[in-house]
């Protein structure tokens, strides 16, 4: 089985390009909620360096020779926190906007506490894991207790002029704690997965919402094809559906105005034929030989009853009533009825389970041509009705020769198309019937009985 990553259909599409633009959005922004909780992480660790700083300025300040300031310094110094003396001061490079947050906390907590303006200049100030490596803010999901790294270097305020303090300290976060594998099971549920099926149920609502008129104009060309004279489209939607709607109106319009043309040309070239054959038919009779005039009178009722029959084909295809529900048992019965006045032997077996839908006028001329053709053939048939709730099926049989040739079974249905053991007709009763079973959404098949004769089953299915 081929598995295809890229959907079929407009609402597929419209579905995972959505999913898939925010999913690629979150992941490209999701730098920021990182560089967030970075500097949340080092917010402790800066904010304990800075009163440990501001302490050892105010202790510095207290002492006033020089030489006793560098033996506090020294004194103060440990691993975690050196000091000594500069001239120079380093420049400050530009830094992300992460660093530029933790600078300013740091300045701003060192001067509060001084209590006057200092100049701080903050070099550096990162995270370490517990290896002591620098892992910026991977160190967020592989460190129980990530330390913040800090290099600031600051003029006293009483100091003379050129002499700096640098200070590089390594703060941790108060004994506090955090859990790599719930950080990330946090982000990644919190995140991504709450975001995405959010994400993925709005666009199924919105696409759905944005596809419903295509969907709507797809089912009218459908429907188009089994009853042209349906109503109008409503043209409502996007500009776009809009624009369809209109187009598929006006190709309705086209159509039905065809469709009536067609039928006013083939009535008037119908009634136009009547005249010569009339007069045909009187020359006919004046005709001295008897059996040229049985002959022609032959040849006349045949070229009347093509003209006919082919005026009826048109008028019985055509749809000019309103869908409506049909009770089909007494449709039938009815037939069998009209068949068994004639003489004819005809039974009714089975019923549907409610009216179907469907043009009354239409559906049953459909059934009298099968019924016709059953008797013409076999001198009797049965009709058999069954209803599964989604179709009605209407087998009518008949006992005659059948269709021996397989491949005649599906040219039965061409127009004017008449099998070796035909004998009178025009071949447009079958024709008629399958077009007013397609008008109707259904099928009509033929196929030969195993105990002899013919079976047409006519399937009806249900519209929900």
């Amino acid at each position: 089985m081929k598995l295809h990553l890229w959907p079929d259909s407009l609402f597929g599409r419209l579905v995972t390009i959505l999913a898939v633009g925010m999913f690629a959005g979150q992941l490209l922004t999701s730098t920021i909620w990182f560089d967030t909780h970075d500097n949340r992480t080092l917010e402790i660790p800066a904010r304990l360096f800075a009163s440990r700083l501001a302490d050892t300025v105010r202790l510095l300040q207290h002492v006033p020779d020089a030489a006793a300031r560098d033996g506090i310094v020294h004194r103060l110094a440990d691993a975690r926190y050196r000091l000594q003396w500069i001239d120079t001061p380093q420049t400050v490079q530009p830094a992300s906007l992460a660093q530029r947050s933790v600078s300013d906390l740091i300045s701003g907590v060192v001067r509060r506490r001084l209590g006057e303006p200092v100049e701080v200049r903050v070099i550096d100030a990162e995270m370490r894991d517990e290896a002591r490596k620098h892992k910026g803010i991977l160190s967020l999901f592989d460190s129980r207790m990530p330390t913040g790294d800090f290099h600031v270097q600051m003029k006293l305020p009483d100091a003379r002029e050129g002499v700096w303090l640098d200070v590089q300290a390594n703060e941790g976060q108060a004994g506090m704690q955090s859990e790599p594998g719930s950080l990330v099971v946090d982000y990644l549920v919190r995140i991504y997965l709450i975001r995405f099926v959010a994400i993925c149920l709005l666009a199924f609502v919105a696409v759905r919402f944005a596809v419903q008129p295509l969907r709507d104009l797809a089912k009218a060309a459908d429907a188009l094809g089994r009853n042209i004279y349906r109503p109008p489209l409503p043209v409502s939607g996007p500009l776009e559906v809009r624009s369809a709607a209109m187009s598929f109106n006006s190709m309705q319009r086209q159509l039905t105005e065809s469709l009536a043309e067609r039928t006013r040309f083939l009535t008037a070239v119908s009634h136009d034929l009547r005249s010569p054959l009339t007069r045909l038919r009187l020359r006919t009779e004046m005709l001295p030989d008897a059996q040229w005039r049985e002959r022609l009178r032959g040849d006349l009722d045949d070229m009347e009853a093509m003209v006919r029959a082919t005026l009826d084909a048109v008028q019985g295809i055509e749809v000019t009533e309103d869908r409506r529900d049909i009770d089909l048992d007494s449709m039938l019965e009815g037939l069998a009825e009209d068949a068994r006045d004639a003489g004819h032997m005809v039974t009714v077996e089975g019923s549907a389970a409610r009216p179907v839908a469907g043009f009354p006028r239409n559906l049953k001329r459909c059934l009298q041509n099968l019924l016709d053709n059953a008797i013409f053939h076999g001198g009797e048939a049965s009709i058999h009705v069954t209803d599964d709730g989604r179709a009605v099926r209407v087998a009518i049989r008949d006992n005659g020769p059948g269709i021996p040739d397989e491949a005649m079974l599906a040219r039965v249905f061409e127009p004017y198309f008449r099998g070796k053991a035909a004998s009178g007709g025009t071949g447009l009763g079958l024709t008629i019937a399958q077009s007013i079973a397609a008008t109707h959404g259904g099928t009509l098949t033929l196929r030969n009985r195993t105990s002899g004769g013919l079976e047409a089953e006519l399937i009806l299915p249900r519209e929900s």
